[in-house]
């Protein structure tokens, strides 16, 4: 029933007309609420957008810097492994010039230590060959007291015989052949 007498207010001719009908009620509130939402907004917009826009525009800045940063990190990275590529390029060159020029100093190392040896050796050999003259002459010096001693116990055992000449001749003759003809000449 009572649906039926809402349906009669509207069907009625009062109630058509205002319910479609403008009136300054509804102007006013129409105005009121326009007016409130444009106050809304433009609380929200100085309280509410432009802290935002401001932390946005930030952001972007925060971003193009880190992207900027991270552009020129990159280019000084390429600079860096194309500096290190050129480096290990040249260190098998400079690792070769290295042993290169160790290998001379050690063929220089080697020539000079032979030629040392060498001096060396001769200083040796000379010297042996010096002691081995000393050698010779003391045995010839020690040759030669022999034959004196000899020939003075010669002459000794010569006298004491008195023996005639040609038994001495003949003495000496033998104790020659006997020390040898070649230690008696050597002088």
């Amino acid at each position: 029933m009572l649906l039926t007498t809402n349906l009669m207010v509207l069907t009625s001719e009062e109630g058509l007309s205002r319910l479609f009908g403008l009136d300054f009620q509804l102007l006013a509130d129409a105005v009121l609420t326009l007016i409130a939402i444009f106050f809304l907004c433009f609380i929200f917009s100085f309280f509410l957008f432009k802290p935002v826009r401001k932390i946005l525009e930030d952001r972007s800045e925060k971003i193009k810097n880190e992207l900027d940063s991270a552009a020129s990190d990159m280019e000084e990275a390429r600079a860096l492994k194309e500096e290190y590529e050129t480096k290990m390029k040249n260190v098998d060159k400079e690792a070769q010039a290295i042993l290169d020029d160790a290998r001379k100093r050690g063929m220089d190392n080697e020539n000079r230590i032979i030629s040392e040896a060498k001096e060396e050796a001769g200083r040796i050999i000379e010297r042996a060959r010096t002691e081995a003259e000393l050698e010779k002459k003391k045995m010839a010096d020690d040759v030669k007291r022999e034959i004196i001693t000899v020939a003075s116990a010669m002459a000794g055992k010569v006298v004491a015989a008195s023996i005639n000449t040609k038994v001495q001749d003949d003495l000496i003759d033998s104790t020659l052949k006997e020390i040898g003809e070649g230690t008696w000449l050597s002088e």
